[in-house]
């Protein structure tokens, strides 16, 4: 196995066997099991199939071939080549038992990386260095709860081993004080103290190897401090006086050793860092139309407090009881609690914070500062086939919406497309895109819907947006595996008359924002942001569910469509502060007939909790080399 190919060579009796496979000619990737191939694995290309076994390590095997045939398959997508990861060390520990390969150790690292930035929503830079068991100790209720810690070089995260327990992501540009604890007490051994700027604590004990963790954190931290000097807006002041910004005290205490704080670079007593105020400045905004700083809902639909419902009141109370017992910001502690605060729904009020805060754009958005600004000067006055394209589809994106009526909310949306479309010229502008951004809009500033749609775009739906699609017609065919597994019956009937394609393009594009009324969908992008795209099966299956009996009756794709049509087009929020505002043609049904949108979502996790990230990611790893193989076949 190599980047490129998978070769097999044998010579058995005077006999020679040789075969050459390219990974961009495999089609389709398999494990297999027989009598006479026992855990085997089948590889498919378009010459042929070949079935391999007898493998020592078969489920390392595959899992290594499912790496390289998908690395292959989006080289294809981006046609760009491998780069191996010279940060790597060239061997992990000086008692290495054997030697593994610099691809396979590659490949691994990467796996890892992938899979941590994505349980924790973090930049699509971001690579694990480490992890380790140890036990958070948790303020809320008194305990002390076990799981991993991870290590990586901009944040320390932990994940419960209990699922959905707690998990928790501290910054390390929040960090202002690490240490050892040195105490007799059996209860807290091996224990690290964390503090932040914001005075926040966090102690975590049980570590095995607690000093190489400090060590690793100290490097880390030195390194960002360097980041940060090397950057125009920040000053530097090690006599710790000047600069009028927050101050990063990065510091090793050693309580049990010679009492003296340890520098992180120099060795010397301490270090101070002081971030200047013009840190967080940025430029003015484009001189032809007023930036939206603020979300447009606050311009167009601003009220005042005897105007706000008492639900939206009590969600909003409720809320910052979370906030003070779990903390705010992207170092709280999340928790079931918090799970459950989101399907009852998040408060106008909010809901613009906690996207960012759920999504992970929070983090781009604090290390960034300025590059949104700096991308809608560059597109000043720039045409493009996506400049054209978001022109035509403006006056199109909820234009039933005050906001949207304005030149102030079209100016604002225009800005945010366009600069995304110079930022990731890749996927530039696709259709959909625009209904998307709107709604951010209406509850983040400009700058702030500007990174909930690069981690939109970039991590929660990859792929999606550009010019093929990929990644809608992917989760299409793992919709219809699942629609096939567990709605048998219905798939059988949906397939007959054409349809099921047709729905979930549509829906899965747009996160129901076309198909549902948006104060319903709006719901939706809530528990969206927070549980990612796991949320958008199990409520395509639900709704599927709920409308079986209607959808066997019909005889042809129109009448489907209809029927789920007009089921969509009735689903209601009954804790909405705005007036409904429909996104389809269909003539409602009485309210009788209407569903909650609230309702829907929980039907949905209790119909459908199983579905996890890790199961949809297996899937699309199939139907990704299916739908790419499929469009290079096209484009011959």
């Amino acid at each position: 196995l190599s980047i490129n190919h998978l070769c097999f060579y044998s010579f058995l009796m005077g006999r020679e066997a040789k075969l050459i496979v390219r990974w961009t000619d495999v089609t389709q990737l398999d494990r297999s099991n027989s009598m006479v191939l026992p855990e085997g694995i089948k590889v498919c290309t378009r010459d042929g199939t070949h079935y391999f076994s007898m493998f020592v390590h078969p489920n390392e095997t595959y899992a290594l071939m499912e790496q390289l045939a998908d690395m292959a398959m989006r080289q294809l997508l981006s046609e760009e080549g491998f780069e191996e990861d010279r940060e790597l060390p060239r061997r992990l520990k000086k008692l290495t038992p054997k030697k593994v390969s610099l691809l396979k150790r590659d490949l691994d690292a990467r796996a890892k990386s992938e899979a941590y930035r994505t349980l924790f929503r973090l930049p699509l830079s971001e690579k694990l260095d480490g992890r380790t068991e140890c036990t958070l100790w948790t303020p809320y209720n008194k305990r002390h709860i076990w799981g991993i810690l991870y290590v990586s070089p901009n944040y320390l995260c932990f994940m419960s081993r209990v699922r959905n327990e707690v998990s928790l992501i501290v910054p390390l540009r929040d960090m202002s004080l690490v240490e050892k604890i040195e105490n007799s007490n059996s209860l807290l051994p091996n224990a690290v103290h964390i503090s932040t700027k914001s005075k926040t604590t966090f102690l975590f004990a049980q570590l095995a190897d607690r000093d190489f963790l400090v060590e690793r954190i100290s490097d880390f931290l030195s390194r960002t401090v360097h980041r940060q000097y090397s950057t125009d807006s920040i000053s530097i002041n090690s006599s710790g006086s000047g600069g009028s910004g927050g101050r990063l005290s990065a510091s090793f205490s050693d309580n049990g050793g010679n009492g003296k704080d340890k520098d992180i670079t120099t060795g010397s007593d301490r270090v101070s860092v002081s971030l200047g105020s013009s840190l967080g400045a940025e430029k003015t905004s484009m001189s032809s139309s007023p930036a939206a700083n603020q979300p447009l809902t606050m311009v167009f639909c601003r009220r005042n407090s005897a105007e706000i419902p008492p639900k939206e009141k009590i969600k909003e109370h409720l809320w910052n009881i979370h906030f003070a017992e779990y903390g705010r910001g992207v170092s709280m502690y999340r928790t079931v609690k918090t799970h459950e605060l989101i399907l009852q729904g998040i408060p106008d009020s909010l809901r613009g914070e906690l996207w960012l805060l759920f999504s992970g754009a929070i983090n781009e958005l604090q290390t960034h500062p300025g590059y949104y600004q700096s991308l809608v000067e560059q597109s000043l006055g720039k045409y493009t086939i996506a400049t054209d394209e978001i022109e035509r589809d403006l006056h199109r994106s909820l234009p039933e919406h005050p906001a949207f009526q304005s030149d102030i909310g079209i100016a604002a949306l225009r800005r945010v497309l366009t600069a995304y479309a110079f930022r990731n010229p890749n996927i530039g502008y696709c259709q959909a895109m625009n209904i998307v951004t709107s709604v951010l809009l209406l509850y983040a500033s400009e700058e702030e819907a500007f990174w909930l749609l690069v981690a939109l775009c970039e991590r929660l739906l990859p792929d999606y947006y550009n010019t093929k699609v990929v990644g809608a017609l992917v989760d299409q065919g793992v919709f219809e595996d699942l629609t096939r597994e567990y709605l048998p019956q219905l798939y059988d009937k949906l397939d007959e008359l054409g349809v099921i394609s047709m729905i979930s393009l549509s829906w899965f594009l747009t996160l129901f924002l076309s198909v549902m009324p948006f104060n319903s969908a709006v719901s939706i992008m809530d528990v969206f942001f927070f549980d990612g795209a796991r949320v958008i099966f199990q409520l395509a299956l639900t709704i599927l569910d709920n409308n079986t009996n209607s959808l066997l009756d019909c005889r042809d794709d129109g009448e489907a469509m209809q029927a789920l049509g007009e089921y969509l087009d009735n689903v209601t929020n009954r804790d909405s502060t705005f007036p409904s505002i429909s996104s389809s043609n269909f003539s409602s049904k009485s309210n009788e007939s209407s569903v909650d949108v609230g309702d829907l979502i929980k039907e949905s996790y209790q119909k459908y909790y199983w579905i996890a990230a890790d199961t949809i990611d297996k899937m699309r790893f199939k139907h990704r080399l299916k739908v790419i193989q499929g469009l290079e076949d096209s484009n011959k």
